[in-house]
């Protein structure tokens, strides 16, 4: 998979409108899917660190747009937005940065049909001014940060879907992932551009600033883990024996008292899982997903390999090389979420710094990713006990 030729990060005006209006139409598919089930309203949505209350994310869509875009807002800072939200306490209610995760489940929120109607008004006035903006990245900027925020949070709705067991939209949950014949790729050493350039479209800050970075030759699986290849490292005994797990993992492992990935599900001799709330064959041959850092480091222990770093893979993903298939899931990397040298926080300062350290780095994208943002250079980010993500792993070859 490429970077597809249609990316946010350079749409013209005309493009971004579509885009915008496209995103929008898809994050309210996906909240009627949770008011379907009565969870359009707070109190009925379990009060989990991994999800958000559907109404509560809805609003702060239209209000992430309304900050950047109508309000001109020269960062996230409280004090940087121009003019008033479109709604009297909107600001109290949907600044992520402001309000505390535990306390969106009793915010005095509008009413459902409320905050659809403010979304519609936001959008409105969003195209209107966007209709006459130049083609400029500059003038385009706070459109496409709003733009690829709202892609954020559409996938992230959607495996709310999955973990609160509740169907999904058809083309949402169509994952039907091709299948390829494994193999390994050995790639000789080189020094790489990491990071993304500036000048030629939209660039997230933790991209920022491109260097120079030696990579070893490494050698590394062309396709992803698959089920049948996990079910090996289950039945192996993966999950009993300690030796596999690092100390991190060996914790999580004992307080989940976990025996295989999330959603699996043992059915005589034979595993199945379950996808939004339906249950579903597991196929041997698909990518194995909903892993977390620490099972896909305990796999790698007992196959004697390892995970990629995220430098090893840009450079497979950017080689060219027709046998490396990327794009099914997010991938976890052995490389913690760090800045890059020369780090400067962008208008949305919250998006990467706070995670710097804790969180780890995944590349490549997912089935549930909208075309228009996937990208090689992309750094994604996700504690490493994170498993509801539609994320799997690759292995690398251990050097010598």
């Amino acid at each position: 998979m490429t970077s597809n030729p249609t990316s946010f990060r350079t749409a013209s005006p005309q493009q971004m409108a579509q885009a915008l209006q496209h995103a929008r139409d898809y994050t309210l598919s996906l909240f009627d899917c949770f008011a379907a089930a009565g969870m359009d309203v707070a109190e009925r949505v379990p009060q989990l660190r991994i999800v958000n209350p559907p109404l509560w994310e809805l609003g702060h869509t239209a209000w992430f747009a309304e900050w950047f875009i109508l309000r001109a807002a020269d960062s996230s800072h409280p004090a940087d937005a121009h003019g008033h939200c479109l709604l009297s306490k909107g600001d109290d209610w949907f600044d992520s940065a402001r309000v505390p995760h535990r306390s969106r489940w009793t915010l005095d929120l509008p009413s459902t049909g409320a905050l659809k109607t403010y979304c519609r008004e936001v959008l409105d006035r969003v195209l209107d001014k966007l209709s006459r903006e130049p083609n400029d990245d500059a003038a385009l900027y706070p459109y496409r940060l709003a733009l690829a925020h709202e892609d954020m949070h559409g996938e992230a709705l959607l495996y709310t879907l999955q973990t609160l067991g509740l169907p999904a939209p058809e083309r949402a949950a169509h994952n039907g992932h091709q299948l390829f014949a494994p193999s390994e790729i050995s790639f000789p050493g080189r020094t790489i551009q990491l990071g993304s350039a500036e000048g030629n479209g939209f660039v997230f800050d933790n991209e920022r600033q491109t260097h120079a970075f030696r990579v070893a030759p490494f050698t590394i699986d062309s396709t992803l883990v698959t089920n049948a290849q996990y079910a090996d490292f289950i039945g192996d005994g993966g999950y009993d024996n300690r030796q596999f797990w690092s100390g991190a993992g060996a914790d999580w492992l004992m307080r989940q008292e976990r025996s295989a990935p999330r959603y699996w599900q043992r059915d005589g001799g034979q595993w199945r899982t379950v996808r939004f709330g339906q249950p579903a064959t597991l196929a041997g041959a698909e990518p194995v997903r909903h892993l977390n850092l620490y099972e896909a480091q305990a796999y790698c222990s007992w196959a004697g390999r390892r995970l990629p770093t995220e430098a090893e893979w840009e450079y497979a993903a950017l080689s060219g090389h027709p046998a490396f298939r990327w794009g099914q899931l997010w991938e976890w990397t052995a490389s913690p979420f760090d800045a890059y040298p020369g780090f400067q926080a962008d208008r949305y300062r919250e998006y990467s710094e706070p995670w710097f350290s804790t969180h780890q780095t995944l590349r490549g994208a997912s089935f549930a990713t909208p075309p228009r943002f996937v990208n090689a250079r992309f750094r994604n980010f996700f504690l490493p006990e994170r498993d509801d993500i539609f994320a799997g792993f690759r292995t690398c070859a251990w050097p010598g």
